[in-house]
């Protein structure tokens, strides 16, 4: 179980994220959305200790995330930024096994040989795993960015736009892998979308920021809806619904 209690960033005297209050369900897929500059990137850095928070408390599985050692979270809590530049010669193998190093600093062994093969092949790069990443287009080093975090095996993956550098079909494989990856192995998956047809779709649980602020929060089904959306996001947002899933028709007046 995650909780999230009153926590809040500022740089200087520009708060970025205030008094956020919530939990994340275990063993679900949450989408975060909302406009830019929200404060959703913040948010998920915080919650994976990659920046600190200035007040309140974020508490996974019981303990508070500044009192855990960084490798003892890294084996429980994965993260993927939105920015990941590489000027490292890799092969795309080379780069999954990064996920291993949590466990055994490098020296890799027999369990990690497996997992890192099986990340590949669950992320469809088996054919791949010899390139060298700087020949990959952006929507295969994102696959391979998200195979590196999977063979880290932890119980929590945090996204920060995954979709990003991705066409229309491979988003959807994608957002289908990460669904897989709460139902078929057990994962607690918080991303963040900007497409809100691909939460409507796909997610258990919506955290909708604004400002700074938590919005609204809940099940898909309380917060794909005309008040919420329009209002978050200042435009006219029709709902429509299809084989029981809500889809999202948006303009601007």
């Amino acid at each position: 179980m995650m909780t999230i209690e009153n926590v809040s960033k500022h740089y200087g005297d520009q708060v970025v994220v205030q008094n956020v209050t919530l939990p994340v369900e275990k063993v679900k897929m949450t989408a975060c959305i909302g406009p830019n500059g929200a404060g959703k990137s913040t948010l998920l850095e915080m919650i994976s200790s990659l920046i600190p928070h200035d007040t309140g408390e974020i508490y996974i599985d019981g303990g508070e995330v500044k009192s855990w050692k960084n490798g003892d979270l890294a084996k429980r809590l994965a993260v993927l930024r939105q920015t990941n530049h590489m000027n490292v010669r890799l092969t795309v193998r080379e780069l999954v096994s990064f996920g291993r190093f949590p466990y055994t600093k490098g020296r890799l062994n027999a369990n990690c040989l497996k997992m890192i093969d099986e990340s590949l092949t669950y992320l469809g790069l088996k054919e791949l795993e010899e390139r060298y990443i700087d020949t990959l287009s952006g929507g295969q080093l994102q696959r391979v960015m998200i195979a590196m975090v999977l063979c880290q095996d932890t119980d929590y993956i945090l996204l920060d736009e995954p979709l990003n550098n991705l066409d229309m079909s491979f988003g959807v494989q994608m957002m289908k892998t990460l669904r897989q990856l709460t139902d078929d192995l057990g994962k607690t998956v918080i991303t963040i979308v900007h497409d809100i047809n691909f939460a409507a779709a796909y997610a258990d649980n919506i955290i909708a920021m604004k400002n700074g602020q938590l919005f609204a929060a809940g099940t898909t089904e309380e917060i794909i809806t005309e008040p919420v959306l329009s209002e978050l996001y200042e435009m006219d947002i029709d709902i429509i619904e299809k084989n029981g899933t809500k889809y999202c028709l948006y303009y601007k007046n």
